[in-house]
């Protein structure tokens, strides 16, 4: 509901503009999410503090992990400096990428708050300390760099694109780590990239055509401006056009085509 909800309240709240094909785009969103959810993949069970760090361990992981670090200080770095005033995806792939972090980290915190009420030292386990400043770390990152997205960019374009690309990097993290599609149907796999594909759509509409005046009002008058096709004339049927009102049809210029 973050997707409609702050399209729709930054329309009403902070005069954004929002069109016909924006709510559109809202109403897509919501609808993919859905989708997502109903065919969305079950968790594999981890249940000890040991049982996620032999996860993080894993090579697999290592790799992804090396990369979307190598990403993250690129974009910081280099990138944001250059292009970030007037890049939208700049800054909110720099939440997102750092979004992978802070899912892996909230994961492995629940696992610890589990096993504190059951009774087990995790305070004494060094993960759960790792775990701690990788959250605070990426939560912080993820606050600062969307905050300065939502400073110059349109509130109603800023989710939308930041959920796309979180979600992203949230179901790579989840099938690298925790390898949840592993045990999913055939249906369930179509169901979430149509899903997905949806949520794209929907964004598509929200900033590919933020800028066009639609409405349910003005849709008709959109639609036929959109079919007039301008008028073209062939030059060589114009010799001579004036366009003077002062000069009366007597004084033009008159024209003789003499044919052979």
């Amino acid at each position: 509901f973050s997707l409609p909800c702050s399209a729709i309240l930054s329309s009403y709240l902070l005069g954004e503009r929002l069109n016909l094909l924006g709510k559109l785009g809202c109403m897509l969103s919501l609808v993919g999410s859905t989708v997502m959810v109903i065919h969305a993949p079950e968790d594999e069970e981890v249940t000890t503090l040991d049982e996620m760090l032999s996860k993080l361990k894993e090579p697999g992981f290592l790799a992804y992990g090396a990369i979307l670090l190598a990403v993250c200080f690129l974009l910081i770095f280099y990138l944001a400096p250059r292009y970030g005033q007037s890049n939208i995806l700049i800054y909110l792939t720099i939440c997102s990428v750092i979004g992978a972090f802070s899912v892996s980290s909230v994961k492995g915190l629940g696992i610890a708050i589990k096993g504190f009420f059951a009774g087990q030292p995790v305070l004494q386990h060094p993960l759960t300390w790792i775990l701690v400043i990788t959250l605070v770390a990426s939560i912080t990152t993820q606050i600062n760099y969307l905050n300065k997205s939502l400073d110059i960019f349109n509130t109603s374009l800023v989710f939308p694109i930041y959920y796309v690309l979180f979600t992203t990097i949230v179901i790579t993290t989840s099938i690298i780590l925790f390898k949840e599609w592993v045990t999913m149907t055939v249906v369930d796999i179509i169901g979430t990239v149509c899903g997905f594909l949806t949520i794209i759509l929907g964004v598509f509409l929200l900033h590919a055509f933020k800028d066009m005046d639609v409405s349910l009002g003005n849709l008709p008058q959109v639609l036929q401006s959109g079919q007039q096709a301008p008028v073209t004339q062939d030059d060589k049927n114009i010799l001579i056009e004036v366009d003077n009102s002062s000069i009366t049809p007597e004084d033009k210029p008159k024209v003789f085509v003499i044919c052979t």
